[in-house]
């Protein structure tokens, strides 16, 4: 099957990346959500990482009208009838993810291929909440899309071969590396990195050290872009939160559980940079 029409479901930081990633490489685009602002966002956004390419002579300005030109909006799930190809990328939230799922299914045509960006949870579970489990499949891209190379291609207890080749070919198409990775809480990507971030922020919990020199080290010392309590922020508290919930309950490790700062932090509110306070303050940002 030849993919020509893509749904993403899901419009925001990963959701508008990945319709980014898609209508840059000649794909017809529908991004949906459930309101009307959250999609002109999402426009927006999108607009203003074209002009970052642009700028930086990545692509053209027409290559940019072009891409804008090839993304459809809607606020309806029953509009991803034609989809070849639906990716959902809403919250982390198994229920949520499986009740979109279960309503998509039997809109869709019987041969669209579903997939999930998921960054943690079972693929074999938000399979069954459809009739083609061998059809689904999970393809985690990193943040920020437009951007990060790597995209985990996860598959499901039932995922067919055909579904991981054409997914594949389809990473490769939108100049990502797809890697195969087997049903498990946390992937690779999370399962590594998410402990890691954990454990720097019980170091800053047990007075270990300062945020600045935690971060510093691990920058410095072990040559990361970005510290883990500033990657931690950029990525969402909530969303590290989630993860670690998700590898702690899926494999009963107390090497997984939650550091009680996290938890805290979550519970006030200070989810890093989408609310302008996390472990450093971000004024400018706050949404």
């Amino acid at each position: 099957m030849a993919v020509k029409n893509v749904a993403v479901v899901g419009s925001g930081t990963m959701g508008n990346g990945i319709a980014h990633v898609f209508a840059l490489k000649g794909y017809q685009v529908l991004l949906v959500d459930i309101r009307e602002d959250f999609l002109q966002s999402a426009l927006k956004n999108i607009q203003r990482n074209l002009d970052r390419q642009v700028k930086k002579e990545v692509i053209t300005e027409e290559m940019a009208r072009q891409t804008l030109q090839r993304i459809g909006t809607s606020i309806s799930l029953e509009d991803c009838r034609e989809a070849d190809f639906v990716i959902e990328a809403v919250t982390e939230d198994l229920k949520i993810k499986r009740d979109i799922f279960s309503l998509l299914d039997p809109l869709c045509k019987k041969e669209t291929i579903f997939a999930t960006n998921t960054s943690s949870l079972s693929i074999t579970a938000l399979a069954a909440a459809t009739k083609r489990p061998d059809r689904f499949i999970g393809m985690h891209f990193m943040n920020p899309v437009p951007v990060m190379k790597l995209v985990e291609v996860i598959r499901g207890l039932a995922t067919s071969d055909h579904s991981c080749q054409l997914v594949f070919e389809l990473t490769r198409q939108l100049q990502k590396e797809p890697v195969e990775v087997n049903d498990y809480p946390g992937f690779i990507s999370n399962r590594i990195l998410m402990p890691m971030l954990n454990e720097a922020i019980f170091c800053l919990m047990e007075g270990v050290a300062s945020k600045e020199s935690i971060d510093t080290v691990m920058k410095l010392g072990m040559a990361h872009p970005m510290g883990p309590l500033e990657l931690a922020d950029f990525i969402g508290l909530d969303v590290c939160l989630a993860i670690m919930e998700v590898l702690y309950q899926g494999f009963r490790d107390s090497k997984y559980r939650p550091c009680p700062l996290l938890v805290k932090m979550v519970a006030a509110g200070y989810l890093g940079r989408k609310t302008g306070k996390g472990f450093y303050d971000y004024p400018n940002e706050k949404k």
